[in-house]
C-alpha cells in the first residue's frame, strides 16, 4: 500500500519515487512542531499515535542537515529533525480547485509569533555553529566526520532497485506460504531417491515464479547451479522472523493506540516438538469493539520463575507493549501446567498490581478448576474424556453408532436419549456439566467401545478396534469411575455460579454477589467430608457395579501395601483421603485466589451498564468499586457528577426506548462522548478476560488459532507462519519488510545470492 505525503501541495507517493517517507514522531513536542510547520488544520486534533500510524512527510520537506544514511539502502532522520521546506501558494493560482490537504490560514497574531520564534532559532542555532567551527578549529578530524553525514540523499542504483525487488519477491513468496499454511519443507529425505536433488516448497514456488516469466528473478537466477538453493534455510529463517515481527506490529500498534489491553495465554502446544504458549490480546479499537488477537507463540519453560521472567521479558521488551496499562490477565491450561502459569500471574501481580488475574470467557469454569486440581488420578481422567471425545469425533460413522447404543439404552426415556444424542454431537467436554454429562453416558461409551472392539462383521480396521479396546479400557477402571463421580459432586456446587459468570451481562454481576454462598457451601462439605464422600464412593460404587467393574485400588497403592500387614486401609478411606480431601480443598482455594477482592470489585462496576441499572432500580454505587480505575480516567474530579448523570439519564429515558444490555451496546451509544470518564470504565472493564465477547465477528484469533492446529500436522507447525496464517487479513508493508532485512543484513556476504547453500552432486 503506498505512502503519500502529509504536506499541503505535495502529491508525492512511495510507488512514484524513491524519496524516504518518514512517520510523524511519537514524541508529542516534536510532533506539534511537525504539525505546526505543516500548517494544516486537519491534523491539530489528532493525537501523535494517531499521526504516527497514518501520516508520512516525504524526504523533500527537509534540509539535508536532518537526513542521514547509515547505509546505501536506508535514510533515516536524525533525532531532533523538524521539516521545514513547504509550498505554502502554489495552490492560490488555482483558487476554485479543491484540496484534501488544506492549510491552515494564520492570523496576523500567529504570523509575528512565528517570525519571532524563527528569529530566535536562527540566532540559536548560529550560536551553536559558532561553538560547533570553535571545536573543528580545535579538532579538525570531527570536521571530516560531519561532512559524511551531510551528503545530499542518493538516489539508489540500478542494483540497489534490482536486490530490492528481488527481496520483494522472496518476502511475497513467504507470505503467500504463510497464509495458505504451506509449509516450508517439501519431501521427507527418506521419500527422495538417492542422487535425486528435489527442491522444498519455497524453492519450488521461486522456480514456478521464474518460469512464469518475472524478470528480476530469472536474472538472479540464470547462472545459478541446479543443485543450488535458492535461499538459504538460515535467510528463509530471518525473513520470517521479519515477516511475523511486521504483521505482529500492525495488530500491537492498535494495541497502543487504544492503551488498555489484557493478556491471555491459551493451552500449551506443540510446534516442531517444542512446547509453545499461544499469546492473545484483548482491546477495544477505534471503533469501539472488543476484540481479541492473536500475537505469537512463546516457548515454555519448564521452570516456573524462568518462564514468568521471559513471560515478561518478550511482551515487554521484544512486541513493545507497556504493561502499566494491562487491566487483566488469564491463562487456559490443561493439567499439570497450571500451576505454572499461577506462578506467572502472581509475579506479574507483583509488578503491575491492575493486571486483574481473572478467569477467561471462553474456558467454563468446573472445567477450569478441573484441570487445576494437582491430583494426578484426576489429570488421568481428563486426558482419557479427551480421548474418547477425539474418537468419537473422527469420523460421523462413530457418532452414528453411539447415537444406536444411546437410543437403545434410553428406551424408556427418549427425550434424555435425545438430548443425549445431540449433546454428543456438540463440544461437550468444555461445558460447564460435563462430569454430569459423562456419568450418564458411561454406560452408552462402555457398550460402543466394547462393540466396535468386538464386531463380528469387521466394520472397522485395526486400528480404530485397537484404539477402542484400549479407550474400553481407561473408561471401565474403578479409579476412573470414583475420580469423575467425585469430580461432578464437588463441581456441582460451582455449576450455577460458573454458567452465570459466561452468561448475560447482569448475570456476571449478580454472580460476584454469589460468590460467598458458593464458598459457604464448599466450606461446609469440608467440615462434613466423611459424609459426603460416604455418599459419592457409595454412588461411584454402583455405577461400577452396573458396568460390571471390579472394584479396587490403584495398583501402585497395592503394590506398595503388600509388604504392610498391618494396614487397615481400606478402597473407600484410601479414595477420600487421596482425592475427595485435596480436590475440595483446592477448589475453595482456587476459587478464593480467581476471585480477589480487585476481581470482585470489577465485577461489581458492571452496574455502570443500564440494563444492570434498571435491575436495581437505579440504587447504585459505582464510585466506591471504580476506584481501582481512577488513574484511569480521565476527569477524575467529576466522576460523581457524571455517574449521577448517566443514572438520571436512564432513570428518566423515554417509554420506547429500551436499556443497552451489554457493555458493546454502551460503547456504541451516540451520546457516549458526552460521558468520558462512563466510557473510560466501561472500556476498561471490557477487556477484562472473563466478560464475554458479545460480537464473534472479533473473537477470530482463538478460532483461527484453533484452525490452524486442527489442520496442521505438529511437524509441519511454525510459529512464524503460523502468525502469517492466523493474521491473514492483516495488511502487510513489503517496502518496510525488504528494508529491515537490507538494514541488519546489508553486507554482501550476507545478501541472498552470495549466502546460498550448495548441495552436492552424487
Amino acid at each position: 500500500m503506498p505512502n503519500f505525503c502529509a504536506a499541503p501541495n505535495c502529491t508525492r507517493k512511495s510507488t512514484q519515487s524513491d524519496l524516504a517517507f518518514f512517520r510523524f514522531p511519537r514524541d508529542p513536542a516534536r510532533c506539534q512542531k511537525w504539525v505546526e510547520n505543516c500548517r494544516r488544520a486537519d491534523l491539530e486534533d489528532k493525537t501523535p499515535d494517531q499521526l504516527n500510524k497514518h501520516y508520512r512527510l516525504c524526504a523533500k520537506h527537509f534540509e539535508t542537515s536532518m537526513i542521514c544514511r547509515t547505509s546505501p539502502y536506508r535514510t533515516v532522520l536524525r533525532d531532533n529533525a523538524i521539516p521545514t521546506i513547504f509550498d505554502l501558494t502554489s495552490h492560490l493560482n488555482n483558487p476554485h480547485s479543491r484540496h484534501r490537504k488544506r492549510i491552515k490560514e494564520l492570523s496576523e497574531d500567529e504570523i509575528r509569533t512565528l517570525k519571532q520564534k524563527k528569529i530566535d532559532e536562527t540566532s540559536e542555532q548560529e550560536q551553536k555553529h559558532k561553538e560547533v567551527n570553535n571545536s573543528n578549529a580545535q579538532n579538525p578530524s570531527a570536521e571530516e566526520g560531519g561532512e559524511e553525514q551531510d551528503e545530499d540523499i542518493l538516489p539508489l542504483t540500478l542494483e540497489e532497485k534490482e536486490n530490492k525487488e528481488y527481496l520483494k519477491s522472496l518476502f511475497e513468496i513467504l507470505i503467500l506460504m504463510g497464509k495458505q499454511n504451506i509449509p516450508l519443507d517439501g519431501h521427507e529425505a527418506d521419500e527422495i531417491p538417492e542422487g535425486l536433488f528435489t527442491p522444498d516448497n519455497f524453492q519450488a514456488l521461486l522456480e514456478c515464479r521464474i518460469n512464469s516469466g518475472e524478470e528480476v528473478l530469472r536474472k538472479r537466477f540464470e547462472t545459478t547451479a541446479v543443485n543450488t538453493l535458492f535461499c538459504s534455510k538460515t535467510q528463509q529463517k530471518q525473513m520470517l522472523e521479519i515477516c511475523e515481527s511486521c504483521i505482529r506490529e500492525e495488530t500491537l500498534r492498535e494495541v497502543r493506540d487504544s492503551h488498555f489491553f489484557s493478556i491471555i495465554t491459551d493451552d500449551v502446544v506443540d510446534i516442531a516438538g517444542e512446547e509453545h504458549l499461544p499469546v492473545l490480546v484483548r482491546f477495544v479499537d477505534e471503533a469501539h469493539n472488543l476484540r481479541e488477537e492473536f500475537v505469537g507463540f512463546l516457548p515454555y519453560e519448564a521452570d516456573a520463575e524462568i518462564l514468568a521472567m521471559k513471560f515478561h521479558t518478550t511482551i515487554t521488551e521484544k512486541w513493545g507493549l507497556n504493561m502499566e496499562y494491562c487491566r487483566g490477565q488469564a491463562y487456559i491450561v490443561s493439567s499439570g501446567f497450571s500451576s505454572k502459569m499461577k506462578v506467572v500471574a502472581s509475579r506479574l501481580l507483583e509488578k503491575y498490581p491492575q493486571a486483574v488475574y481473572t478467569l477467561c470467557s471462553s474456558c467454563a469454569l468446573n472445567m477450569w478448576l478441573a484441570k487445576s486440581v494437582p491430583v494426578m488420578g484426576v489429570s488421568v481422567a481428563l486426558g482419557t474424556i479427551e480421548e474418547v471425545y477425539s474418537f468419537f469425533h473422527r469420523s460421523p460413522q462413530l457418532l452414528l453408532e453411539l447415537d444406536n447404543v444411546i437410543s437403545v439404552l434410553f428406551q424408556n426415556n427418549e427425550g434424555r436419549g435425545k438430548e443425549l444424542k445431540e449433546i454428543c454431537h456438540s463440544q461437550w467436554t468444555g461445558r460447564h456439566d460435563a462430569f454430569e454429562i459423562l456419568v450418564d453416558l458411561l454406560q452408552a461409551l462402555v457398550l460402543c467401545l466394547d462393540g466396535i472392539n468386538n464386531d463380528t462383521n469387521i466394520r472397522w480396521n485395526n486400528c480404530i478396534a485397537g484404539r477402542a479396546f484400549v479407550l474400553c479400557s481407561a473408561v471401565t477402571d474403578f479409579d476412573f469411575i470414583v475420580t469423575i463421580v467425585v469430580l461432578k459432586n464437588v463441581l456441582s456446587f460451582t455449576r450455577a455460579f460458573g454458567k452465570n459468570l459466561q452468561g448475560q451481562t447482569s448475570d456476571v454481576f449478580f454472580a460476584a454477589s454469589s460468590l460467598t454462598a458458593v464458598l459457604h457451601s464448599l466450606n461446609e462439605v469440608m467440615e462434613n467430608i466423611e459424609v459426603y464422600h460416604e455418599f459419592w464412593f457409595e454412588e461411584a460404587t454402583n455405577l461400577a457395579t452396573k458396568l460390571d467393574i471390579q472394584m479396587k485400588l490403584p495398583g501402585k497403592f497395592r503394590r506398595a501395601q503388600q509388604g504392610n500387614l498391618e494396614s487397615q486401609l481400606t478402597s473407600e478411606s484410601y479414595y477420600k483421603e487421596a482425592l475427595s480431601v485435596p480436590t475440595v480443598e483446592h477448589i475453595i482455594q482456587e476459587l478464593k485466589d480467581i476471585f480477589s477482592e480487585q476481581h470482585l470489585k470489577a465485577l461489581k462496576c458492571l452496574s455502570l451498564v443500564p440494563s444492570v441499572m434498571g435491575q436495581l432500580k437505579f440504587n447504585t454505587s459505582e464510585e466506591h468499586h471504580a476506584d481501582m480505575y481512577r488513574s484511569d480516567l480521565p476527569n477524575p474530579d467529576t466522576l460523581s457528577a457524571e455517574l449521577h448523570c448517566w443514572r438520571i439519564k436512564w432513570k428518566h429515558r423515554g417509554k420506547d426506548i429500551e436499556l443497552p444490555s451489554t457493555i458493546y451496546e454502551a460503547l456504541h451509544l451516540p451520546d457516549i462522548k458526552f460521558f468520558p470518564n462512563v466510557y473510560a470504565l466501561l472500556k476498561v472493564l471490557c477487556i477484562l478476560p472473563v466478560m464475554k465477547i458479545e460480537n464473534e465477528r472479533y473473537e477470530n484469533g482463538r478460532k483461527r488459532l484453533k484452525a490452524y492446529l486442527r489442520n496442521t500436522l505438529t511437524d509441519q507447525r511454525s510459529s512464524n507462519l503460523a502468525l502469517l496464517n492466523i493474521n491473514f487479513d492483516i495488511k502487510h508493508d513489503l517496502d518496510l519488510m525488504v528494508d529491515t532485512y537490507i538494514k541488519l543484513y546489508t553486507t554482501k556476504s550476507e545478501l541472498p545470492t552470495d549466502n546460498s547453500e550448495t548441495i552436492e552432486n552424487t
